[in-house]
């Protein structure tokens, strides 16, 4: 990928994409298949935290977005953690509704997904909670998320709580505020760049009742939940 000199204006900011094209052929006849496709070339590819994805909430009233790290997809759809007196978590209590996209620029591929979102049960965030590293652990106690505060010092104070608290080899419990959701997709879009704009986006749309906890989430590798696929104008 060309990087642009150094004051270059924005308007002459322009990348000449690779042209890789991506036609129905060449799709797997299910999402959750094509998106593990691309995710493992993007982790062949060396790319920089493959798994981080935009994700796009709304209270109802305003819009908001920030990256956060993919840490499941299976049938069901996508997982992701946080703080649940966070932004996002605040916004998915009042609309729990979601887009996720994952920008893998320099392989001039991006996938776009969309859909209800549900918490996931707490034995699942216990679990992923136990593996992270022991600092996330305490970091998830010391720091209310989206709360304006101080300054930093406010954060090592609260940090340091927690480290005393816990004590090693004392396991650091799953904090109340803290868990897991999931976007359970009615749509996902893969998108590949191609010369003179001419990209290719192609959307699966999924079929049948909307998807729920109940139904087993979003079906994502139910190839009949899944027969519909659109070509978009780029």
């Amino acid at each position: 990928m060309t990087v642009p000199a150094e004051g270059t204006p924005l308007h002459a900011m322009r990348v000449g994409y690779g042209d890789q094209p991506l036609s129905e052929n060449d799709l797997a006849d299910n999402p959750l298949a094509q998106f593990e496709n691309w995710l493992a070339k993007a982790v062949a590819a060396a790319l920089p935290e493959p798994n981080a994805m935009v994700l796009a909430t709304t209270n109802g009233s305003e819009p908001s977005a920030r990256t956060v790290l993919l840490k499941g997809v299976d049938g069901r759809g996508f997982t992701f953690f946080t703080n649940r007196g966070s932004r996002k978590a605040s916004d998915l209590a009042s609309v729990p509704l979601a887009s996720l996209v994952f920008p893998w620029f320099s392989m001039f591929r991006q996938v776009i997904v969309c859909g209800p979102v549900v918490e996931v049960p707490r034995e699942e965030s216990a679990t992923y909670f136990a593996s992270r590293p022991r600092g996330a652990q305490l970091g998830a106690w010391a720091s209310r998320q989206s709360s304006v505060i101080q300054g930093e010092d406010t954060l090592e104070r609260e940090f340091a709580d927690a480290t005393a608290r816990w004590p090693e080899p004392e396991p650091v419990p799953l904090p109340d505020h803290w868990g897991g959701f999931l976007v359970m997709a009615t749509s996902v879009e893969f998108w590949a760049g191609k010369q003179s704009r001419l990209h290719d986006r192609l959307r699966y749309v999924r079929s049948g009742p909307a998807p729920t906890e109940s139904t087993g989430g979003a079906l994502l590798d139910d190839a009949s939940r899944w027969s519909t696929i659109e070509r978009l104008a780029p």
